[in-house]
């Protein structure tokens, strides 16, 4: 708590669904366009204000998956942070990329999405 904030201490209200508003981890779910987008805000302590946005569009015969972080750096400690944090940021996203197109690709073709991220 005392280095990253709200952080894991918070649980989900609902394991399936997400809805605006709602906590998600270091995460605030700031905007769900349901099988389109999900927004997330950082809630954790960093010097300037995140976000994590995921988005899938159809493309052809499947869909492309994209996915962003965006950061704005409040003084000289935040851009020292953002220089410091990414090159993890490769590994972590093409991890999570990699995670999440797997998990896409294990649901039924006519399932109903259940998260934006999904």
């Amino acid at each position: 708590k005392l280095a990253g904030g709200v952080g894991l201490r918070r649980g989900r209200r609902d394991a399936k669904e997400l809805l605006t508003g709602e906590a998600l981890d270091f995460w605030r779910v700031e905007e769900l366009v349901r099988g389109e987008r999900l927004r997330l805000r950082a809630e954790m302590k960093v010097p300037g204000r995140a976000w994590l946005e995921f988005r899938v569009a159809p493309d052809g015969s499947g869909s492309s998956y994209y996915q962003r972080a965006v950061f704005f750096p409040q003084g000289l400690s935040g851009r020292l942070y953002w220089l410091a944090v990414l090159p993890f940021h490769g590994f972590i996203f093409t991890a999570m990329a990699r995670n999440i197109a797997k998990a896409a690709e294990a649901l039924p073709a006519d399932a109903e999405p259940e998260s934006a991220a999904a």
